[in-house]
């Protein structure tokens, strides 16, 4: 039996190609995203080794003890000195580390969208001179406090030279230091696409500890030190609870657990796209053996004539789906690797780049490449084989084709409605919700597939009426097209299988076209709805402030009509935490959208706030009413008088207090973190844009955005779901191209005879032609009518559970979307019919009427 498989593989080699194809987009998913993997993650411990290389112990101070707010004192020269005399040291290092961010030469935030990427060190030189920790490259080392040395990826970046003058900010005022010197480094946070600033040690000590200390301590061991038990020795000469010495193991360690965390989200899309290849590639090898089995069915029957068992028969058919997974194994394996060597620059980009490195190929991919592929290819084979298995030989040998039983016909129908019942009656449930919370979203998908599964079911009941109401287009071809439409209608089985793949495609591409159109104007909504100034002054990380000072200089900027602060802080009430903005009652509705329903923001003052309108459902008062919280950190809980409630609103937070009260207690007492801004006439400028930055000091810290930026920023938030949509309509296009032709092409050699004869009767070549490509186009519209049909339902149920969390949301259908998705489905008719509309036309009448 297995030289019987073999031979019917090389037979129809040219068929199988096609399901060798389909199966091999999902493998090269599942081998590549592996590979990548494994290889990112090996780039990234490669060079986090690279950072503790030479470390033995590190000392750091220890989380600062109740009643006090810092330990950093505790890491002094004295302490160095003391380190330097134990025994097994060989060289002690201090640092002192923080975070700054600069401008480019061209003015703008160099990376400030990393910031905790945006390194600042001190040069801390050893006897001889150097720190061996940032080797200078070019320039010498800073040595005053009007000084500045930057890593080599930072100057490229930024455009910077040695002698250039570098505006900076670390957290406070805007500063402007020379560059002296370009250093290297070999720290991942830097070389993954951050920056560098390189401080003289006194200006290190006075920006990010105090003068005389350090962050930390480094050090080497001599050969044959054991580091844990220098660790020891070093812990017993600490301040108690004051200082921890962790030894370099320890900590490479706890980099390689980070690095795992860091490389799981590189996976998610490419094994979403392998997932998808695999699911409607397996409708493809179900029907491509389903075919080549119903064309062997006399062969098959002289096999069991002759004593062949049912088994056997099964074993067959089998053996063939592993050769042809195997053959889909290889092929995928090294299509991975071309796909893992290319994902570094696809996930990656300027300002984030991934880590370079070789592939790593270890067993995993390997493993998930044979059991994927053969896996899913002898899975999708067994149904056609045990199919093949039950038929009587004599009644094969009577006859071609065995047409399905009633019976059978009425299980399909009665499960395909069950499932139709339970998938539409459960998303028809959730759309009262208005609930998007994970239990919700969890039985919507499970609805969904349960939808499709039903969709998959019916599909030979409905090719019957569906095809035929089309066929009125069809028709209006003559004779071809009502030839196209009767073969389409010849085995509803086989075109509903075909149809499937391209039917889940358009479906899933339909209904997340939908969803990301309609959540992406309810964003654009959402961001505009709360905010009537025209420009917003902001930080740019939740750990940065502005300085009050940059309010007056806004206020005095030409053509700001209005600035008002605001400043962020946190409402602690009875074991929730919201969050509350501070604002100037005199000025805040000149810059807000504030749709209040009771009360107003005139009233707002010390110990008197205003909620939002879930807030305040949630709390049960209403305007007048107390409500016991604190502002801020701290457990000093006292009572609030509720002076109003107004609709939710994004730009206002949950609650609305007083900005001279709220200042006090946010993380930064007395600063800011956002300046509306309300220009003459709303005009909005480049050159406006330029006077703003300029007034808060071009600190790189500050982002002044104006509202179609905050839109833009808002909706930009769907960019990975219309990324992951445009993917799976690729994916399902290139399947769907080859199902059709495979089917096609088995057709056309089933219907050698009978085209044969409408040749000799007098069909030209062009009309076989026109006859093949539109029963291809029949299929493909059959499946995207239905792909639409089940997509746009699937998109309403689920929005609707959106609306709950986004008070904006309403259905949007993208209509361009939609009906390029139509076009490309139709298109993929035309160009799959190509080869076996050709072939059609170039057989000969005589010897396909004398085909037996």
């Amino acid at each position: 039996m297995f030289k019987t498989a073999l031979r019917n593989v090389l037979a129809h080699k040219a068929r199988l190609l096609m399901t060798v194809l389909a199966v091999t987009l999902g493998v090269a998913f599942v081998c590549g995203t592996l590979v990548f993997a494994e290889s990112s993650a090996t780039a990234y411990r490669a060079a986090a080794s690279q950072n503790f290389h030479g470390i033995a112990v590190t000392v750091t101070p220890k989380d600062p003890p109740p009643g006090t707010t810092t330990n950093s004192g505790v890491l002094d020269d004295a302490l160095v000195r003391k380190l330097s005399d134990v025994p097994g040291v060989a060289a002690v290092r201090p640092s002192v580390d923080g975070s700054a961010t600069l401008n480019a030469a061209d003015g703008s935030p160099l990376r400030a969208g990393k910031a905790w990427a945006n390194l600042a060190a001190a040069y801390v030189a050893g006897k001889d001179g150097a720190d061996s920790r940032y080797p200078l490259a070019e320039g010498r080392a800073p040595a005053n406090s009007g000084e500045l040395a930057v890593d080599r990826g930072t100057a490229d970046a930024g455009h910077l030279r040695v002698g250039d003058m570098v505006t900076l900010a670390t957290d406070g005022p805007v500063m402007t230091k020379r560059l002296v010197g370009i250093v290297t480094t070999r720290d991942t946070r830097v070389t993954a696409g951050g920056t560098l600033a390189v401080f003289d040690k006194a200006t290190a000590q006075k920006l990010f500890a105090s003068p005389g200390h350090y962050n930390s301590i480094d050090l080497a061991a001599e050969a044959g030190t054991n580091q844990v038990a220098l660790a020891n020795q070093v812990t017993a000469l600490l301040p108690a609870d004051r200082a921890l010495a962790t030894s370099g193991t320890a900590q490479a360690a706890q980099q390689a657990t980070n690095v795992d965390v860091m490389t799981r989200g590189y996976q998610k899309m490419p094994k979403i796209f392998a997932g998808v290849a695999l699911f409607i590639g397996s409708f493809l090898i179900v029907n491509t053996f389903t075919m080549l089995v119903s064309r062997r069915t006399r062969e098959i029957a002289l096999l069991r004539a002759i004593g062949a068992t049912r088994r056997q028969v099964v074993r067959s058919v089998l053996w063939e789906a592993v050769l042809v997974g195997l053959a889909a194994s290889a092929a995928g394996f090294v299509a991975g690797l071309g796909i893992a060597s290319v994902l570094p620059d696809l996930l990656g980009t300027a300002q984030d780049p991934l880590p370079n490195g070789p592939l790593v190929i270890g067993a995993r991919p390997v493993m998930a490449a044979l059991g994927v592929g053969v896996g899913i290819t002898v899975l999708a084979a067994w149904l056609p084989s045990r199919k093949a298995a039950k038929i009587a030989p004599i009644e094969a040998l009577r006859s071609a084709e065995q047409p399905p039983s009633a019976t059978a016909s009425r299980v399909r129908t009665a499960v395909g409605l069950v499932l139709l019942a339970a998938g539409a009656g459960l998303l028809v449930s959730l759309t009262g919700a208005k609930d998007a919370s994970d239990a919700n979203l969890q039985n919507a998908m499970f609805g969904c597939a349960l939808l499709v599964a039903a969709m998959i079911t019916l599909a030979p009941l409905l090719a019957v009426p569906v095809i035929r109401l089309g066929g009125r287009l069809t028709g209006r071809f003559g004779v071809t097209g009502r030839l196209a439409r009767e073969n389409a209608l010849r085995d509803p089985r086989r075109t509903a299988a075909t149809a499937s793949v391209l039917m889940i495609s358009t479906a899933l591409v339909a209904g997340l076209a939908v969803i990301g159109d309609s959540s992406s104007h309810a964003l654009d909504r959402q961001a505009a709805s709360g905010l009537s100034a025209d420009y917003v002054v902001g930080s740019r990380t939740t750990t940065t402030a502005i300085d009050p000072a940059a309010l007056k200089r806004v206020a005095g900027t030409p053509g700001v009509k209005t600035a008002s602060a605001v400043a962020d802080s946190t409402l602690f009430t009875g074991g929730h935490v919201r969050n509350i903005s501070g604002v100037d009652p005199a000025t805040v509705d000149s810059v807000m959208r504030l749709d209040f329903v009771s009360g107003s923001s005139k009233d707002l003052g010390p110990g008197r706030i205003a909620l939002s309108s879930s807030v305040a459902r949630e709390q049960g008062v209403s305007t007048g009413g107390k409500v016991n919280a604190h502002i801020g950190p701290g457990d000093d809980f006292k009572e609030y008088t509720v002076v109003g409630v107004y609709e939710d609103n994004p730009i206002a937070d949950d609650a609305l207090g007083a900005r001279t009260e709220v200042q006090q207690h946010s993380f930064k007492p007395g600063t800011v973190q956002r300046i509306l801004v309300r220009t003459d006439g709303g005009a909005v400028s480049k050159a406006t844009e330029d006077r703003l930055r300029t007034a808060t000091g071009n600190s790189p810290l500050v982002q002044v955005k104006d509202r179609e930026e905050l839109v833009h920023d808002a909706a930009g938030t769907m960019g990975e779901l219309l990324t992951l949509m445009y993917g799976l309509l690729a994916i399902g296009v290139v399947i769907s191209l080859l199902g059709i032709v495979n089917t096609l092409a088995m057709s056309v050699a089933e219907r050698t005879r009978e085209i044969g004869m409408l040749r000799a009767i007098g069909m030209d070549r062009a009309g076989v032609r026109r006859m093949i490509r539109l029963e291809s186009v029949t299929v493909a519209a059959f499946g995207t009518l239905l792909g639409l049909v089940g997509g746009l339902f699937g998109a309403w149920a689920v929005g609707s559970l959106a609306g709950g969390a986004m008070k904006q949301y309403s259905l949007s259908l993208p209509w361009g979307t939609l009906l390029l998705v139509c076009l490309v489905s139709l298109t993929i008719g035309v160009v799959a019919a190509a080869v076996p509309a050709r072939r059609a036309a170039a057989l000969s009448p005589l010897e396909a009427v004398a085909e037996t």
